[in-house]
């Protein structure tokens, strides 16, 4: 009888112990650039962490840390020689501040994805009723009219989200790979399960079942880096972009953020840009203060306008904006099939993102070169601050004039004849 009643104590005790030791704080060590990884992560045991992650992106390793570890702070006299700073690795929901699902009208199928059309977008009724293909948000952009010239073939995106649904009608035959980094012993997991990540990669290049994206023969690349909480910490972000350059990924969209900058995190996306990839990411939902890394000088930071053309007034705003996009009752791919809008900044990022595929299409490639394109083409909005739109307005029909064409687009498509024209 006693073993009976000692043994749910001992899986107790077992279960409390492994949830303790999951949830052992976290460091990244950061290694001066003399020092090998080998170094660094000898450097790291010796302070009395456990390696569980390695970043050679930014030249540093993440390690479980007991109690002891606290000791050292970010630049402290105590650090070993190969050691330049330590830093907090915090988990975060990523999603707070870039996304808002107060009222997600769930889409069953494609008849009531266009009736939905109909009823949000009232300045595109005609478009919107001729072609419910075409979400606002893509129309608005003029991705249509760039179509002759450009689909995003060529092009390849990555995801650092929750994941992709790549079962998804509009999305099959996109999705070429991905990677799990929220769990490394299941590395393949990378399909959604959240819902984030498939509405962001409808916007960005879903091929015309039942929506078109902005750029419909772009690829992408699912890289998980969120939980199905939207969670997740500084260094699977991290990991993230280091996975997209490894792979030679050249545009990647992070329709994520946090109010709070990471030392780490900056020298990721400094490297990346470095080594020639465009960062496309969401400034956030707060109506302050841009998130990171939206805030960073190297990143596209995207805000978010209604159908109206007015500034969503959750959209942050600041210097740090690049520009605004549609990202107000955004119709785009719903993980397990079907449709949804969603509403925020995280919404507006994708279609900049597929418009920065076009331009790939286009042959421009280096990320300088690439924000210059998509600065040429943008218009400002009435009544709208530089803070709070950036450069303004994308319109991808500007993109024909810098590649030859014969004049520049002042608005979205006037027509929905011209939209069916170009989206067969």
């Amino acid at each position: 009888m006693k073993n009976n009643r000692l043994l749910p104590l001992l899986l107790a005790l077992t279960a409390v112990a492994a949830s303790a030791q999951s949830a052992a704080p976290k460091r990244i060590v950061s290694c001066v650039a003399q020092a090998s990884m080998e170094q660094c992560r000898a450097a790291a045991g010796r302070m009395g962490g456990s390696v569980v992650r390695e970043l050679p992106l930014i030249h540093a390793v993440v390690v479980e840390t007991p109690a002891m570890f606290a000791r050292f702070s970010i630049q402290s006299a105590a650090l070993p020689s190969e050691v330049a700073r330590v830093d907090e690795d915090r988990k975060v929901h990523w999603l707070n501040d870039v996304s808002d699902f107060s009222e997600p009208a769930e889409l069953a199928d494609l008849q009531d994805a266009a009736r939905q059309l109909q009823r949000q977008q009232a300045q595109i009724v005609a478009s919107a009723a001729s072609d419910p293909r075409i979400p606002w948000g893509v129309a608005r952009v003029g991705a249509p009219q760039e179509w002759k010239a450009a689909q995003g073939d060529g092009a390849v995106v990555g995801v650092i989200d929750t994941g992709i649904d790549a079962t998804h009608p509009d999305l099959q035959g996109q999705v070429v790979g991905g990677v799990n980094l929220v769990d490394a012993t299941t590395p393949n997991a990378w399909a959604d399960d959240e819902g984030h990540g498939t509405h962001v990669s409808g916007t960005i290049a879903a091929r015309g079942q039942g929506l078109f994206g902005v750029a419909p023969k772009a690829k992408l690349y699912a890289i998980k880096v969120l939980d199905s909480q939207g969670n997740g910490d500084y260094s699977t972000v991290i990991a993230g972009i280091q996975w997209a350059m490894n792979h030679g990924i050249k545009i990647v969209n992070m329709s994520l953020g946090a109010s709070e900058g990471s030392d780490p995190l900056h020298r990721a996306v400094q490297a990346a840009v470095a080594a020639g990839v465009t960062i496309v990411a969401a400034a956030g939902n707060t109506g302050g203060a841009v998130g990171f890394p939206g805030a960073y000088p190297e990143v596209i930071a995207v805000g978010a306008c209604d159908e109206s053309n007015r500034v969503a007034p959750f959209s942050s705003r600041g210097p740090q904006v690049s520009f605004i996009a549609p990202g107000v009752n955004i119709l785009s791919a719903r993980m397990g099939g079907g449709y949804t809008t969603m509403s925020g900044t995280s919404m507006a990022t994708p279609h900049v993102a597929g418009l920065a595929a076009l331009a790939w299409s286009l042959g421009v490639r280096d990320p300088k070169a690439l924000r210059a394109m998509l600065s040429r083409a943008a218009r400002p909005l009435a009544g709208v601050t530089s803070d709070e739109e950036g450069s303004g307005m994308i319109l991808a029909g500007n993109f024909q004039t810098m590649a030859g064409g014969a004049m520049f687009a002042q608005s979205a498509p006037s027509t929905p004849q011209e939209m069916l024209a170009l989206a067969r």
